[in-house]
C-alpha cells in the first residue's frame, strides 16, 4: 500500500506518512476536513452520492470552498503551525487555482488527508504538494469544538 501511495503522491517519497484507515469511497477529502465520514462533499454532481451544504456556491472555485468552511466557523489563518485550542484546514489548488484537496490538522500537529477513494493518512502538510494536488492555497482555522 505504501509504495502505491508514493507512486500516486510523489511528495510522500521523501517524508513520513502512515495509513490511518482503509480505502472508503463514501467520503472524500473535503468531507474528511469537515469532520464528516458519511458524505462525499463536492459542489457539482448528482445526489445521493454528492453532498454540498445548502447556501454554499455550487462551483468548483477556491471562493466556494472557503465559503463552505466559513459556514463551519473557519476564518483565514496566518500559517499552518499548531495552535492550542484551534483546528486548521488547508485547501489545495492546481496550477489554474482550481481546488483539488483539503487536509485537516490533528491535535498532534500532523496533518491528515483522505486521498480520493483511497486511504486516510497522516502526513507532513507539504508532502501533499505537487502532483496531483498542486499547492496549499490557504489555511483556515476555528476554535476546536467542544464535545
Amino acid at each position: 500500500m505504501s509504495d502505491r501511495l508514493r507512486d500516486f503522491f510523489p511528495g510522500l517519497r521523501t517524508t513520513f506518512f502512515w495509513t490511518t484507515s482503509p480505502a472508503d469511497p463514501d467520503y472524500n477529502c473535503i468531507a474528511w476536513a469537515a469532520n464528516d465520514t458519511s458524505n462525499y462533499w463536492w459542489p457539482v454532481g448528482r445526489a445521493p452520492r454528492i453532498y454540498w451544504p445548502a447556501g454554499a456556491p455550487g462551483e468548483v472555485t477556491l471562493a466556494a470552498f472557503v465559503a463552505v468552511f466559513q459556514m463551519l466557523g473557519y476564518v483565514t489563518s496566518a500559517d499552518e503551525t499548531l495552535e492550542a485550542g484551534v483546528e486548521k484546514v488547508a485547501l489545495f489548488v492546481d496550477a489554474e487555482g482550481v481546488p483539488t484537496h483539503a487536509a485537516r490538522q490533528l491535535p498532534s500537529g500532523c496533518w491528515a488527508s483522505k486521498l480520493g477513494n483511497l486511504e486516510d493518512i497522516e502526513h507532513d502538510l507539504r508532502a501533499m504538494e505537487g502532483d496531483p494536488y498542486g499547492i496549499v492555497a490557504l489555511v483556515l482555522k476555528r476554535p476546536t469544538p467542544t464535545a
